[in-house]
């Protein structure tokens, strides 16, 4: 799944999302790291596929994550955005409105 979910970060490079407090970001991908433009730091692959199972476990439990600050991880709000904005995060995602790919709208 880590190779798939990656794809799909790619694929979304340079659209907007936005966190949960509804400010705009954008990121683009350089190897297995992402760049927000709203943050100096990268963050990695690793910890976006991280977020990632935590949030399927947790739905699986059936105690579904619904915002960023359950992830307890670097990065949490635009992870988050990232996930949701793309359907990824799940059942939440469902009532938000998708982010197209760059150069899709």
């Amino acid at each position: 799944m880590g190779t798939a979910l990656w794809n799909v970060v790619e694929l979304y490079a340079g659209s907007t999302f936005y966190t949960s407090k509804k400010l705009p970001f954008t990121y683009r991908v350089k190897g297995r790291e992402l760049f927000c433009d709203r943050k100096e730091k990268s963050i990695t692959q690793a910890t976006v596929l991280r977020a990632y199972r935590k949030i399927r476990e947790a739905q699986k439990a059936g105690e579904p994550i619904r915002g960023p600050k359950k992830l307890s991880m670097f990065g949490a709000p635009y992870i988050w955005g990232i996930l949701k904005g793309t359907g990824l995060a799940g059942e939440d995602a469902e009532t938000a409105e998708k982010t197209e790919p760059a150069g899709k709208e």
